[in-house]
């Protein structure tokens, strides 16, 4: 297992979840050293299609040229369960990083690079619906309305928010293919899928989903930061991408990078006038429930930050 050299496990979430919203200017001094070969970093084929995390995984390269010269290639198109298999598997070269929630599993049998990619807004979550089905939720304050009223959530099979959900007593649907689900929510499988506050308004886009709607009064909330993998044998692209990000971190790109992809798109879910309703996440190492606490525990400072000047 890669050990995270340029600052402590502990408390190198911490510092850079505090840093990336302190906008601190700083010079960062590249290196004229230039690779003659161009190194191609396969991403897995839904982070490179999502705009956000593809400049994400763009800008720590950029901050690091003394790496060399490189190219960011989609995979091709595996389901998360597969993909995080293919990145496990030493001998393969299907994909060399990929961005997903993290758990302790996950923390076990690939490199992690803890920087919660999106400030910590995975763990927040809204319900896509049917349009006709809103007044489902009509009321709904609290985890116990959820279950007496007998809502269920769709998600995928090999996401870790499954268990997390099933853990706190919600009924939970699942399918390999995160493109299925919006079909399955179509054809009433279920009655919410779940969708984090960073990623749904690409999600509508991105799937042509105009006929959906986005619950207005409820705001999932559990501990889940999202961090990049890479292989655990791949210790090079583990230490660029975590010293690129600390550089965007230290110098304040990272910061803009946050208020520039998700600062709209939370701002219009109206975060702070919805129901919070939190769930315990039981499946996280001891490093990351602490990331994820203070993410939690801090909601209404981290909107405030990345609405700042919308």
């Amino acid at each position: 297992m890669y050990t995270f050299t340029l600052i402590t496990r502990r408390l190198w979430p911490l510092c850079a979840l505090l840093a990336c919203l302190q906008l601190l200017p700083a010079a960062v001094a590249a290196s004229d050293t230039e690779a003659s070969a161009v190194r191609e970093y396969i991403l897995w084929y839904r982070n490179f299609d999502n705009p956000a995390i593809r400049n994400l995984v763009e800008l720590a390269l950029r901050k690091t040229p003394e790496y060399g010269a490189y190219r960011i290639v989609r995979s091709e198109e595996l389901s998360q369960g597969r993909a995080l298999r293919e990145l496990g598997n030493t001998k393969s070269r299907i994909l060399d990083i990929a961005n997903v929630a993290t758990s302790e599993e996950r923390e076990l049998f690939l490199n992690a690079i803890p920087v919660p990619v999106d400030g910590g807004l995975l763990g927040f979550r809204v319900c896509l619906v049917l349009p006709e089905n809103l007044n489902r939720f009509d009321g709904i304050t609290s985890l116990d309305d959820m279950r007496k009223r007998g809502i269920s959530i769709g998600q995928g099979a090999h996401w870790p928010d499954t268990p997390i959900l099933e853990a706190n007593g919600l009924s939970v649907i699942t399918h390999t293919r995160y493109e299925i689900l919006f079909g399955m929510l179509r054809n009433r499988r279920f009655d919410c899928f779940a969708r984090g506050v960073s990623e749904v308004m690409f999600d509508l886009q991105h799937n042509k989903a105009d006929d959906l709607a986005i619950e207005p009064n409820i705001l999932l909330a559990y501990a889940m930061p999202s961090y990049l993998f890479v292989s655990p044998s791949d210790h090079e692209t583990a230490q660029r991408l975590e010293l690129g990000l600390e550089r965007a971190i230290l110098d304040g790109s990272f910061a803009v990078y946050l208020r520039n992809w998700f600062g709209n798109a939370v701002a219009s879910l109206g975060l702070d006038r919805r129901s919070v309703i939190t769930l315990e996440n039981p499946y996280l190492s001891e490093d990351s429930g602490y990331v994820g606490r203070h993410t939690l525990e801090n909601l209404k400072r981290r909107v405030e930050l990345l609405t700042v000047e919308q």
